[in-house]
């Protein structure tokens, strides 16, 4: 058993019985009351976002979770198919259990995360490198003097079909990286 004194970003543990983790928390102690702990919560069997409050100290189970090494096969109507990178074993997941899925291009390598529970383990969810990388396959030309701003951006069309937006220096053709967590431009591959 740990208590909220342990809680930190990525925690795994179970809350009302489902498999959740924490995606964000906060330690508040007002200046009349108990203290408490605010906090937004993952349930890893659907993927909704939960906001909770917890009272200092509150006990929770926490859970055994494996990461495992997995590639992207292929979308079929069952969902998302994916096999591990040494045993070979298939696995699919639905398709709202995979975040960002149209950042993902066949054959790309993902993390996917298994609750392990006594004799039972069931695939929880698949996470996506941090960065991807991927090239434009459309984007409208940028005029000089288009813009007041340093910074302005415009929308791109990735090989995935994804859009994102971009500075206005990239054009059709460019290699990037795009970051998963927020979908957001990192750089022009060198």
């Amino acid at each position: 058993m740990a208590t909220t004194a342990d809680f930190k970003n990525g925690l795994f543990f179970k809350y009302d019985g489902k498999p959740v983790s924490i995606i964000w928390f906060q330690h508040v102690k007002p200046g009349k009351g108990p203290a408490f702990v605010k906090s937004k919560l993952r349930n890893l069997e659907n993927g909704k976002i939960l906001d909770r409050t917890f009272t200092a100290g509150e006990k929770i189970e926490l859970i055994v979770v494996e990461r495992r090494p997995y590639q992207y096969l292929y979308k079929d109507d069952m969902g998302y198919n994916f096999m591990h990178s040494e045993t070979f074993e298939q696995v699919y997941l639905a398709e709202e259990m995979v975040p960002n899925a149209d950042l993902m291009k066949e054959g790309q390598g993902v993390e996917m995360v298994f609750w392990v529970d006594k004799d039972e383990e069931k695939c929880l969810s698949c996470e996506l490198p941090k960065y991807v990388e991927m090239e434009i396959t459309y984007t409208e030309p940028a005029v000089k003097g288009d813009t007041a701003s340093t910074n302005a951006m415009k929308e791109a069309t990735i090989e995935t079909g994804a859009i994102i937006m971009v500075p206005l220096f990239i054009n059709q053709g460019d290699r990037i990286w795009v970051n998963t967590e927020d979908r957001s431009y990192g750089e022009r591959v060198k």
